[in-house]
């Protein structure tokens, strides 16, 4: 078969200075880069839009099926523009205020909450938790605090206030004119940051849904309400990212192993994608190769059951962005070839699910024990029962053929799933199994007398309910 069916796990790429130009955002799909990450906290929306349609331009004339993920900053809290960077030391005393400019000595925080978030013994974390200080008193819009880990403070830092944001917006004014530029863009995923709870989500859909769209939605899932409140927040989602930079943040890092684990746990049996972000090759921003920690990090989300990995700062910024990604697919594929990558997919019925398409999808897994089928291959106009065969991680490859571009591009989140598109809706006859036939054997590299587990609608095999299940040998 094909050697693009080697690898799985899908793998979700970050976009940025040292991977912003045709040439290189080539070689990331080529080497094994499914999503396209665009990260709106950075960069104007003139240049996102840039970006974007050289995406498209660049996977077209490849013939290749990526997807566009345009990522909303939410409710971020940064220090403002500092007039310069500032050292500081433990015991050193800070007021913080609301301001976008530093003035005389107080510290501008872009978040007009602060003042009503915090309270004497909050702890506030700045720049990934690397500064901390404790808050000793609020006095009308100031917060007086002490430093307890110093270091070196710079503009434009996140800043965190663990367990403690409830003034902040879901949905702010500059993730709605985003949300606005990925319909006009026909980007193909949103993700939603800092989600607390299911109705952040849908007050995310209900903008799309606004503009006319219906993007699927990714929660990031980075607060501790987040894990509180997990069951219901996936319900409501399309698909869900351990982002375990805040999240490590928010708890602890020595939380984070079991969360990412719960997460990815919940939405396998909820049926939707699950992406583990943050850190995964971190040393490769500067290292041509990973720490081996590194390496049994990304190997380990694999055998959690993670549909997709995600590379941030090594492809944005790195020195070695083209072999982080080849570093990556390479783990991938060792990890799912070994005896340990195993799953109990004896799922229940879901009562939100059709019928007709579990009973499909499980069926077809039940037929690959006694079926040496070389694929499984998928017909579907809107994707969904192919999403619900990738989500058993069937034993042998899901090729998906659908009518529809848009539908192509949104299986970049599908573990095991390689999307083509063919305008093939018609009755099931002769001539269509011959095009079929010849379709496996020149575009997927099968042979003659292979078998497949063909799964489609009747009469028309795209356009309809997923409702049959076929064995076929090529040529036959």
């Amino acid at each position: 078969m094909n050697t693009i069916f080697s690898k799985r796990t899908k793998i979700v790429v970050t976009l940025g200075p040292a991977t912003e130009t045709p040439e290189a955002v080539k070689e990331l799909i080529l080497a094994g880069a499914n999503v396209f990450r665009l990260n709106t906290s950075h960069g104007t929306m003139d240049y996102h839009r840039e970006k974007i349609r050289m995406i498209k331009e660049v996977s077209a004339k490849m013939g290749v099926y990526v997807a566009t993920l345009v990522d909303l900053q939410g409710p971020k809290i940064r220090i403002g523009n500092l007039k310069e960077e500032i050292e500081i030391k433990n015991g050193d005393k800070l007021v913080f205020e609301h301001a976008a400019e530093q003035k005389g000595e107080i510290i501008p925080v872009d978040y007009k909450g602060l003042a009503d978030d915090v309270s004497k013994g909050s702890r506030i974390l700045i720049d990934d938790g690397k500064l901390e200080v404790l808050v000793d008193e609020v006095e009308e819009n100031r917060v007086y605090a002490t430093v307890t880990n110093g270091g070196i403070l710079k503009s434009r830092k996140g800043l965190n206030i663990p367990g403690s944001t409830a003034s902040l917006d879901a949905v702010t004014p500059k993730d709605v004119d985003f949300i606005k530029f990925a319909v006009e863009e026909k980007a193909d995923l949103i993700a939603l940051s800092f989600v607390r709870k299911n109705e952040d989500v849908l007050l995310c859909k209900k903008y799309i849904n606004d503009f006319d769209a219906s993007i699927p939605v990714v929660s990031k899932l980075e607060k501790p309400d987040a894990i509180e409140n997990l069951v219901e927040i996936i319900s409501v989602s399309d698909a869900v990212m351990v982002a375990r930079g805040d999240l490590g943040i928010e708890l602890s890092p020595v939380d984070v192993p079991i969360c990412q684990k719960l997460i990815i746990d919940e939405a396998n049996k909820q049926r939707k994608p699950v992406i583990v972000a943050t850190q995964m090759l971190e040393s490769m921003i500067n290292e041509p190769i990973p720490t081996r920690a590194e390496s049994s990090d990304v190997a380990n989300a694999i055998l959690d059951g993670t549909d997709a990995v995600m590379l941030s700062g090594e492809t944005s910024v790195g020195k070695f962005a083209i072999d982080a990604v080849k570093m990556m697919s390479k783990i991938a594929i060792s990890t799912e070839n070994s005896a340990f990558y195993k799953f109990d997919t004896d799922y229940e019925l879901n009562d939100d699910i059709a019928l007709t398409r579990q009973a499909v999808v499980f069926g077809v897994d039940k037929m690959l024990k006694y079926v040496n089928a070389k694929a499984i291959l998928s017909f579907s106009h809107f994707g969904y029962s192919t999403r619900l065969m990738s989500k058993l991680k069937p034993s042998a490859p899901v090729i998906m053929v659908s009518d529809m571009e848009e539908t192509c591009r949104k299986m970049a989140l599908a573990w095991g799933v390689y999307p083509f598109c063919k305008k093939w809706d018609a009755i099931v006859d002769q001539d269509l199994l011959l095009k079929i036939d010849e379709f496996l054997i020149n575009e997927v590299g099968l042979k003659q007398n292979d078998y497949v587990i063909i799964t489609g609608s009747a009469p028309r095999l795209i356009s309809g309910r997923t409702n049959f299940v076929r064995v076929h040998k090529i040529g036959t």
